[in-house]
């Protein structure tokens, strides 16, 4: 039985450095076999053996590796899946994995034919935030929900020295951002809206492309959500908030592995992926004579090992990926409208 899939990373940046070649180096179902370094070679001295390429078609047509990560700007995600489909490659794509919905059917069309694989890259279904919330909604605490607002808020007023996400080109802005993670979290959780409206706004000095989104996704049984991402927040409020008719619950932003492997803390740390205690997520009911009652609720563990368990066993067992082609399809109706 195969027990390792060779696997090439196209960019060794910081999205290559930290959020992939870790995970793909500690799960053992995988060989972290090659990357792509344009100018600098640095995976070596991290990863010692690494073949490190000069051209991303050089990594494509290496025979020995089975699945490619495709990190780079998002304008090229459509070539370089439809390349290493072609190739003969299983792909993992990072969001948004492409600019239209046209090329995503395209895509999946073409792998299906050739008997491969797509893996679109949501790691923040692994977040602590996330999985916490999903537990509190099953539990049935809430009642039925009828209200969800997410943010995503950051204060960023300078114009960043990543072109592919400032200059106007497919894909670019901060709606396909992150809006794709904020998408995939109400997607994942409550289905394909009924219907949708967007607001996108531009602010800072001298932006060519959006920095505000507002998204409001209309579900049966009058369920509102409400999507909202801005690079000027100084003062980020509550991340999520959903009310019901039993209740509400309320919690801030916390999961901390993005900045655990910015610093360079290892997988195998007991503290990687615990969110500190003063961040609970805050759980009110109200009982049969409308008192409220509120406790703190603990937080899952966040670990995005396990996206790369789910693709592992995709490939391997045949097991269904959780982030699905309808969903992602879903989603792209939306950033692209």
């Amino acid at each position: 039985m195969k027990t390792e899939i060779v696997t090439g990373i196209m960019a060794y940046g910081m999205s290559g450095k930290v959020f992939h070649a870790p995970f793909i180096d500690k799960h053992p179902g995988f060989k972290l076999h090659a990357v792509t370094e344009r100018t600098q070679k640095k995976a070596s001295a991290d990863y010692p053996g690494i073949i490190s390429y000069d051209t991303i078609d050089d990594l494509i047509a290496d025979e020995q590796i089975e699945l490619i990560i495709i990190n780079t700007p998002n304008y090229t995600h459509y070539d370089y899946a439809q390349k290493s489909l072609k190739a003969g490659k299983h792909i993992l794509v990072e969001k948004p994995f492409t600019a239209t919905s046209a090329e995503a059917r395209e895509l999946f069309m073409l792998a299906e034919s050739l008997g491969k694989k797509i893996f679109v890259y949501h790691n923040r279904r692994w977040d602590s935030d996330c999985t916490s919330i999903q537990k509190v909604v099953e539990s049935g605490q809430l009642g039925q929900i009828n209200e969800v607002h997410y943010r995503f808020d950051r204060y960023r007023k300078a114009i960043g020295p990543k072109t592919f996400k400032e200059e106007p080109h497919p894909a670019s802005g901060l709606l396909y951002d992150l809006g794709p993670h904020l998408l995939d979290q109400a997607i994942s959780l409550f289905g394909k809206p009924k219907s949708f409206y967007k607001v996108l706004g531009k602010h800072r000095p001298g932006t060519k492309v959006d920095d505000y989104f507002m998204i409001h996704l209309a579900y049966p049984d009058d369920l509102n959500i409400f999507l909202t991402s801005s690079l000027l927040v100084a003062d980020p409020q509550k991340a999520f908030v959903l009310n019901g008719s039993a209740g509400s619950f309320v919690k801030g932003r916390s999961d901390v592995q993005e900045e655990q492997l910015l610093k360079g803390m290892k997988l195998d740390n007991p503290a990687y992926g615990i969110e500190p205690a003063d961040s609970k997520g805050r759980l009110t009911i109200m009982d049969e004579e409308g008192k409220p009652s509120s406790t703190y609720i603990d937080s899952e563990k966040g670990n995005y090992i396990g996206l790369f368990e789910a693709v592992y066993q995709s490939i391997v067992n045949d097991v269904a990926y959780p982030v699905t082609e309808e969903q992602i399809i879903a989603q792209l109706e939306i950033l692209e409208a």
